[in-house]
C-alpha cells in the first residue's frame, strides 16, 4: 500500500501506442499498460500517475513533448468537463482510422486467426459529424440558485449544464432550453436526489430528423406536477414542434432513467420518423437508433451481408421496433423478430402493419427461448441477425444459434470486445467473411460493426 502511495503523482515519460476502447491513450511503462485520457497515438508525453492497479495504471497528461499531427482544438467549450464525447481533440478523418484499429485490436485479442483473414474494412463515416443525435436525456438540477440541465461530469456526480450540445440535433437543444425556462418561470420544484424531494428529474427530447416532430418526456419523482396545466399550455404555445408530451414517473432511488408508469400529457402518444422508404412510430419508451443518417448506412450494410434472394427465413433477434427486420423484409420469404420489451413489440407490429408487410411476425420474449420453439415447430432460420446490447449476446442465444445452424449470421455490434468474444464462440461453426465498422457516434470512442458470418461447409 505504501508503495502505491509513493508511486501516485509520480511523473514519467510515455509514448502513446494506440487508443483504448474508451478513447484513452494507451502506453507502456516498465512493461505495464498505462491508460491516459486525452492522449493520442504517436504522442510523447510526460504523464502523472493517478491510479495503480495490479494489471494496469492510469495517468493524466502533465505535458505533451511531441503532439500528434492529428490533434485539434475541441470546439465544445465544456468538452473536458462533460465526458459525453471522448475524441473531439482528434481530427475526424483520424477518428475513423482509430475506430477501425479498435476493431482490429479486439480481434487480435480474442480470435486466433490472422487479422487479414477477417477482411476488416475502412470505417464508414459521416460527411458532417456534428448535430447527429436525435435524442437527449438531460438530468435537471440546481446550481447556485440556477436551474441547469445536462450530464454528470467524468467520474463524478457533479451535473454539468449543457445549453448547446454540439452532437445533438439543434431542435433538441432549443426545446430543452425552452422547457428549462418554463419550469423555472412556473417554479416547478426540481428533484433533489440526496433528499429525494422535488418533482422534475430528467428532460428527454426525441426529434424526427425527416418529419421535424419532437417528443418531450418529463421524468418526475412523483405523479403530481404543480402548475401542470400551465406547464402543458406554455410548452404547446412556445414549442409548436412538440407533437407529443409525456410524463414518466420514477420515484425510486436508482440510476435508471425511466420508471414503470407513463402518463400521456398532450398531443400524440408517438412521433413519426422515416428511414429510407420506411416510416416508424416511436413511443416514449421505445429504443430507436440515435443517429438516423448513419442508421440507413448501417442497415444497408446488414442488407448487403444478408444477401437475401426472397427464399430465406430470417430471424431478427433483439428486434426493438422492428427496424432491421422491416429493412430486410422485402427481400426475405419471412422475417420473425423478438424482444423482451412489450412496447417495442407493439410498435414493431404496428410498423409492419402500416407497411403492409405480411411476411413479418413479432413476439415478446427472449430469443434463446422463442427460437428453439420455432425450430421445433418446423420453422428453420436461414439467416439470423443479432443486434445485442453492449454486453454482447446471451450465452444461451449463442448456443441456440449454433444448434439451429442458419447458413448465415449477421452480427451488428456496438462493442468490439464483446463482439470478438462472441465471434470466438461462433467461429467453431462459422467463418467471418467481413467486418464493416460504421461510425454511428462521431466525436466519441464508440464504433458499430456489421460482421458477415457464413456456415463452414
Amino acid at each position: 500500500m505504501t508503495n502505491q502511495v509513493v508511486e501516485l503523482n509520480k511523473e514519467f515519460p510515455l509514448t502513446i501506442k494506440r487508443l483504448g476502447i474508451n478513447g484513452e491513450g494507451v502506453g507502456y511503462f516498465k512493461k505495464k499498460v498505462v491508460f491516459v485520457p486525452g492522449a493520442l497515438p504517436g504522442e510523447e508525453i510526460v504523464a502523472t500517475l493517478t491510479k495503480v492497479e495490479p494489471k494496469f495504471s492510469e495517468a493524466k497528461i502533465k505535458k505533451i513533448r511531441k503532439a500528434s499531427p492529428h490533434r485539434i482544438a475541441p470546439p465544445c467549450p465544456i468538452y473536458e468537463e462533460c465526458g459525453g464525447c471522448q475524441l473531439q481533440h482528434l481530427a475526424y478523418s483520424q477518428q475513423l482510422v482509430q475506430k477501425r484499429d479498435m476493431v482490429v485490436q479486439a480481434a487480435e485479442r480474442y480470435l486466433r486467426v490472422p487479422v487479414e483473414s477477417l477482411n476488416i474494412k475502412e470505417t464508414i463515416g459521416m460527411e458532417d459529424p456534428w448535430n447527429y443525435r436525435n435524442k437527449s436525456q438531460f438530468q435537471v438540477g440546481q446550481k447556485e440558485g440556477k436551474l441547469i440541465a445536462g450530464l454528470y461530469g467524468i467520474n463524478s456526480h457533479s451535473l454539468i449544464d449543457i445549453p448547446n450540445c454540439l452532437v445533438q440535433h439543434p431542435a433538441s437543444n432549443k426545446v430543452t432550453r425552452t422547457v428549462k425556462k418554463i419550469l423555472k418561470n412556473l417554479n416547478i420544484p426540481i428533484y433533489n436526489e440526496r433528499k429525494r424531494k422535488g418533482v422534475i428529474r430528467t428532460v428527454i427530447t426525441r426529434v424526427g430528423f425527416e418529419t421535424g416532430e419532437v417528443q418531450v418526456v418529463l421524468v418526475t419523482g412523483s405523479a403530481d406536477i404543480p402548475n401542470k396545466d400551465k406547464l402543458i399550455k406554455q410548452i404547446k404555445d412556445q414549442l409548436p414542434e412538440v407533437k407529443s408530451l409525456v410524463q414518466n414517473v420514477n420515484n425510486k432511488k436508482t440510476s435508471l432513467i425511466f420508471g414503470d408508469k407513463t402518463i400521456h400529457l398532450a398531443g400524440e402518444q408517438i412521433i413519426n420518423e422515416t428511414l429510407g422508404d420506411l416510416s416508424y412510430e416511436l413511443s416514449a419508451r421505445t429504443f430507436f437508433q440515435l443517429n438516423p443518417i448513419q442508421t440507413v448506412r448501417l442497415y444497408d450494410e446488414v442488407k448487403k451481408a444478408a444477401a437475401l434472394t426472397g427464399k430465406e427465413n430470417v430471424v431478427d433477434a433483439y428486434c426493438g421496433v422492428g427496424t432491421i427486420g422491416l429493412w430486410l423484409s422485402e427481400s426475405a420469404k419471412e422475417v420473425r423478430g423478438m424482444d423482451v420489451i412489450r412496447e417495442s413489440i407493439d410498435d414493431a407490429r404496428k410498423n409492419a402493419k402500416r407497411h403492409k408487410r405480411q411476411n413479418v411476425k413479432y413476439e415478446v420474449g427472449k430469443a434463446e427461448q422463442v427460437m428453439p420453439r420455432w425450430v421445433k415447430e418446423g420453422w428453420k432460420p436461414d439467416v439470423v441477425v443479432v443486434d445485442p446490447p453492449r454486453t454482447g449476446c446471451d450465452q444461451a442465444l449463442l448456443s441456440t444459434i449454433i444448434k439451429a445452424k442458419p447458413k448465415k449470421i449477421v452480427y451488428v455490434s456496438c462493442n468490439p470486445s464483446t463482439l470478438a468474444k462472441d465471434l470466438k464462440e461462433l467461429s467453431k461453426l462459422y467463418k467471418v467473411k467481413s467486418m464493416q465498422p460504421v461510425d454511428m457516434f462521431p466525436q466519441t470512442s464508440h464504433v458499430e460493426v456489421v460482421t458477415d458470418l457464413e456456415l463452414k461447409m
